[in-house]
């Protein structure tokens, strides 16, 4: 069982429903947090069920806003530039290259 959080019961709160689930977790993952749902009082699967929303929670706040960059008239990129190579590309800014 250790790794493994078989058949965990994750409820959602003012919810009739329960799913029943199976997570393979790294073994010292699943050690540590079951000293901390002892230590606290609570339950492996609360534990991981505050964790989850606290994760989740993080990543639906920080709202990602489209970037604007300005552009100046030209055509496009310059032969032998290669947005994809950022070590060419540092090359190239580095050398000052003004042929590329």
């Amino acid at each position: 069982m250790e790794g493994k959080f078989r058949d965990a019961d994750i409820c959602y709160s003012r919810m009739l429903v329960c799913v029943r689930t199976t997570l393979n977790l790294d073994d010292e993952l699943v050690r540590r947090a079951r000293e901390v749902a002892a230590r606290t009082g609570s339950t492996l699967t609360r534990l991981i069920e505050d964790a989850l929303r606290q994760s989740l929670g993080r990543r639906e706040s920080v709202a990602v806003e489209p970037l604007d960059l300005p552009t100046v008239g030209g055509r496009g990129l310059q032969p032998g530039v290669d947005l994809d190579d950022s070590a060419s590309l540092l090359e190239l800014m580095e050398r000052g290259d003004a042929s590329h």
